[in-house]
């Protein structure tokens, strides 16, 4: 619900898409394990950037590709707290010029579509300089160029724009000028300090918007010119394209229909006559859609019995990957019950991770397993278990009764009665629409919190971005879709002024340790400053980590060139080489 920028959030996020990463990875990558992958994409494993590959030259001409997606798209400006919904991000990927995306292997790669170079130039001051391709055009022939990158930067440093909500601005606050040479495509950005995390800014999480459009709604010397062209691409339907497909029809909680943009200056044209992003809030109904040819490529948030019933499809293969994507508990602060630490500490500590995990995405991946860490996945250098050692998510109710006595509450087990004499209130936690294993999470939750004394309500939400924005929660359990920028992402979620820190935890020494994190030019020192960070933020017991999420994805045979991609970009990131296999 990635973001991010983390990334995006997940109805994800969102991402949450929301950013973190890696500095560097551990190996892995996100192609998931052999006994996951099947059919076309047996080799996923092993080969996670080529799998179910087809030369777009050999692919047929025409056609049409359904893919399902599992959110509506109420927002347009991934870049803004609201739209920064994973869903979103996949179906603005195929417009949208971005300087990096992460491929499936979780590696970050330059757009050479877009881009002819990006590179640090100088390290006194902090300056990197990036080469536009010369053919990089908007649909209606204005270039893409610095001005849209100044854009870009202007309405996410929050200074410019105070008014902007953007879903983070980590690197963005740190630039001092962004600058145009060569008829705007040589742009030079400089920063206060070194950002360790440079690739993130104008990247995949932060695609750039038309700078020329933009002027038409205001002047964008203004905070208020640049709020009305922020707010206009959260409002607007893409009435423009730098990327292979444009819109054709928009259906409101319906379906994405795109076609080729004639004037797409990237290597590979796109073959398809037509790309639809069919919107399926109800995850029952994808492997009926799937089966009965109304779509043809699912991503969807694994199920166990989805999951069962894709295998039962003939002639379609599906693939696992546990990358980016991870799922977690966030508490309210703004509560004021919540605000209290002992009582996190204690709701959290009677949460059985374990359990979650058996009796959800356990049953279809084995590799899934507890996490301990909201800055870094288990692939990437520098993780580091902050949550074990805290007893959080290990299921002992007794150690949770004893945090809260301790702590002076009384009733406990019973009904909770604070300190201060007033009782706990009843908490609303939140969960996607038609997630059956976040329903499942959500109960697990209320079970344990009751035997201290807690009552849960348990309430779903169909704008999981609105519902985090607006903080129209007490409980939710959702995921990020992270870049591999962990210092970037950091700052994004867990930064006190961060708009992505939906539940509003503030701690200036987490915010010290990650802002210089985020300015290292030693990466080892940087990575030890996050996890620094993380320890204390577990002792907080704000968020808790429950597991990274398997990613999923299905295909029909005839379909070639879609590919699992466990992270922020998801499938959508190639949608250019996306096209039928030649009939046999």
């Amino acid at each position: 619900m990635r973001r991010s920028r983390l990334g995006s959030i997940v109805a994800v996020t969102a991402a949450a898409a929301m950013v973190l990463a890696a500095c560097g990875g551990g190996g892995g990558g996100g192609g998931g394990n052999g006994s996951t992958n099947t059919g076309e994409f047996a080799d996923c494993a092993t080969n996670p950037n080529t799998c179910n590959g087809v030369p777009v030259d050999q692919l047929r001409q025409g056609g049409q590709i359904t893919m399902a997606i599992e959110k509506n798209i109420p927002n347009w400006n991934v870049t803004s707290s609201e739209g920064n919904v994973f869903e979103t991000s996949m179906a603005t990927k195929p417009m949208l010029p971005y300087t990096f995306y992460t491929a499936p292997d979780l590696t970050s790669t330059l757009n050479t579509d877009f881009m002819t170079s990006a590179e640090v130039t100088s390290t006194d001051p902090f300056t990197v300089t990036y080469k536009i391709n010369p053919a990089a055009v908007w649909d209606d022939g204005t270039p893409v160029s610095a001005d849209d990158f100044v854009f870009n930067w202007k309405t996410q440093n929050g200074r410019d724009c105070p008014d902007c909500e953007a879903a983070g601005n980590g690197g963005y606050d740190q630039i001092t000028s962004v600058t145009g040479a060569d008829g705007g495509k040589t742009v030079t950005v400089t920063y206060t300090k070194p950002y360790t995390d440079w690739k993130g800014p104008f990247g995949s999480a932060n695609p750039l918007y038309p700078a020329h459009i933009a002027a038409q709604q205001g002047d964008l010397n203004t905070p208020a010119g640049l709020k009305a062209a922020f707010d206009y691409f959260g409002t607007t339907v893409p009435n423009y394209t730098a990327g292979p497909y444009k819109v054709e029809n928009w259906q409101d909680n319906i379906a994405l229909t795109l076609v080729p943009n004639p004037k797409w200056f990237g290597a590979e044209k796109p073959r398809l006559d037509r790309l639809v992003l069919r919107v399926i809030t109800d995850a029952t109904q994808e492997p009926i859609a799937l089966q009965n040819n109304e779509v043809q490529v699912l991503y969807p948030q694994p199920q166990v019995d989805l999951v069962q019933q894709v295998k039962d499809i003939p002639n379609v293969s599906q693939a696992q990957g546990m990358g980016l994507t991870w799922e977690l508990l966030q508490l309210n602060l703004v509560n004021p019950f919540l605000a209290e630490k002992p009582l996190r500490q204690a709701l959290y500590t009677a949460v059985n991770r374990e359990e979650m995990i058996a009796k959800s995405v356990g049953q279809f991946n084995p590799d899934v397993k507890p996490l301990g860490s909201p800055m870094f996945v288990p692939q990437q250098q520098g993780y580091e278990d902050t949550i074990t050692p805290t007893g959080q998510g290990a299921g002992n109710v007794d150690a949770a009764k004893k945090i809260l006595t301790d702590a002076g509450y009384t009733g406990v087990g019973t009904a909770l009665v604070a300190p201060d004499g007033q009782p706990v209130p009843t908490l609303r936690m939140r969960y996607t629409v038609g997630n059956a294993i976040r329903q499942h999470e959500s109960e697990l939750f209320a079970q344990s919190a009751k035997q201290l004394g807690v009552n849960v309500d348990i309430q779903t939400t169909d704008s999981l971005g609105k519902t985090l924005t607006t903080g129209d929660f007490d409980v939710i359990v959702y995921a990020w879709v992270a870049s591999p920028f962990p210092y970037g992402g950091a700052q994004q979620l867990w930064l006190s002024d961060s708009g992505s820190n939906y539940g509003k935890y503030k701690n200036a020494q987490v915010d010290e340790l990650i802002n210089s994190a985020a300015s290292s030019t030693d990466e080892a020192a940087a990575a030890q400053q996050l996890n620094q960070a993380s320890t204390i933020m577990s002792e907080d017991a704000y968020v808790l980590p429950l597991y990274q999420k398997p990613t999923f994805v299905a295909v029909q045979n005839s379909v070639a060139n879609v590919r699992n991609n466990s992270s922020l970009d998801g499938p959508t990131y190639n949608t250019a080489e996306w096209g039928l296999r030649p009939a046999s």
